[in-house]
């Protein structure tokens, strides 16, 4: 019923992290699935799908603190353009298999690069995501994090 979800309790029990499942109302809004799950905003990780802006591909899933917002031209930089925009709703559920909102910070599809903005993963010991759906979220260790996800660092939050 929630592969997505399922993939990941796999892949990170086959990894050996730290991390816990908190089920949840499902809610939308970062500020609050922080206070529901008792962690910080900045801890939350942000997942938006991304590709140059007028064009299919090619496609970044970046991840970003909950408490900070997305720089267009940064992604687009790093996407070999001038400028980003976020995907359609449609194309996110075909290239993650999650709705917008409940998609995590990992890649299963080769056409995505991930892209993670160090500030997550170097200001809290925890990160916090929406598990591939939006009632259910992880709390995993950030070094395993980055060692199972294995991410390319890049600042794309807005200064």
């Amino acid at each position: 019923m929630y592969p997505m979800f399922d993939r990941l309790v796999a892949l990170l029990d086959a990894r050996a992290a730290s991390y816990r499942v908190l089920m949840h109302d499902a809610e939308g809004q970062s500020a609050r699935v922080a206070e529901i799950r008792g962690t910080e905003p900045g801890q939350g990780a942000k997942a938006m799908l991304c590709s140059l802006k007028g064009q299919a591909e090619p496609y970044a899933l970046v991840i970003l603190p909950g408490d900070q917002k997305l720089d267009m031209k940064k992604v687009g930089a790093a996407l070999g353009g001038k400028k980003a925009e976020l995907v359609k709703a449609e194309t996110a559920m075909e290239l993650t298999g999650c709705r917008i909102g409940a998609i995590p910070p990992f890649v299963f599809d080769e056409r995505i690069q991930l892209i993670v903005d160090p500030a997550l993963t170097s200001r809290y010991g925890e990160i916090a995501f929406n598990a591939g759906r939006l009632d259910a979220s992880m709390v995993l260790d950030t070094q395993d994090y980055l060692a199972i996800a294995k991410p390319q660092l890049l600042d794309v939050s807005q200064a």
